[in-house]
């Protein structure tokens, strides 16, 4: 196993996942198909999801803004999510971040699309 992908726990032990297997439990407790999960099984969802995460960083960070920057940017992670056929599943769970002011302006604009619907449905109706 590679040095890196080697965590330690609080008492200073080697740990083959970094994520928390107490957490990863729960979520797939959450679920009522599940009933019981062997140790292996969590090991090894918790190996396979750092390791899904690793990759969609990577990605991200190789064909996103981020090699110019040398930062991985959460526009990064939308942009791969958008764009890449792989990772389309998850468009709208990363999605892009916008302005506040720029939100505004887009409800303005789709209330006042809204509205001219409306009026040319009437006008349609009386004629």
């Amino acid at each position: 196993m590679a040095a890196g992908a080697v965590g330690k726990d609080k008492c200073g032990e080697q740990r083959l996942v970094s994520l928390p297997l107490s957490r990863i439990r729960v979520i797939m407790k959450s679920s009522p198909e599940v009933s019981s999960i062997n140790q292996e099984a969590l090991v090894l969802t918790a190996k396979a999801t750092e390791l899904f995460v690793q990759y969609l960083a990577t990605y991200s960070y190789r064909h996103g803004s981020g090699k110019e920057k040398k930062a991985l940017t959460s526009n990064d992670l939308a942009n791969t999510a958008e764009e890449s056929d792989t990772f389309q599943f998850l468009a709208d769970i990363l999605p892009k971040k916008i302005l506040a002011s720029k939100y505004l302006k887009m409800l303005k604009e789709k209330k006042e699309e809204d509205e001219d619907d409306e009026g040319s449905d009437d006008d349609e109706a009386e004629s």
